[in-house]
Parts: C-alpha cells; structure tokens; sequence
C-alpha cells in the first residue's frame, strides 16, 4: 500500500515553539533575547556513549 503525500500551503502549516531547559527550567525559544537566541541556534547536539 502506497503511503499519500500530504502539501500544505504555507496559510495552513502551523509554527512550531520549541522549547528548551535553561538554568533548571523550561522556557520557549521565542522568548529569549536576540544574543539567548543566537548561542540557542550555535548549540551542538551531541550522543554520549554508552560504554562506560
């Protein structure tokens, strides 16, 4: 069974709020202040190992 594609114009996509834990709490990127935003957007993801 083939699986449908789904478009969407851009009047019905909806924005995303991300969230993330800064000093203990959870707080919405939007929120935060043009230089917060900026070190946000620089962050690295990384994996830690499991071999310990």
């Amino acid at each position: 069974m083939k699986e449908q594609e789904v478009l969407l114009t851009n009047s019905e996509r909806q924005v995303c709020e991300v969230w993330t834990r800064v000093m203990g709490y959870h707080r919405p990127v939007t929120s935060f202040n043009p230089g917060k935003q900026s070190e946000h957007a620089e962050r690295v993801n990384f994996k830690e190992s499991a071999d310990r």
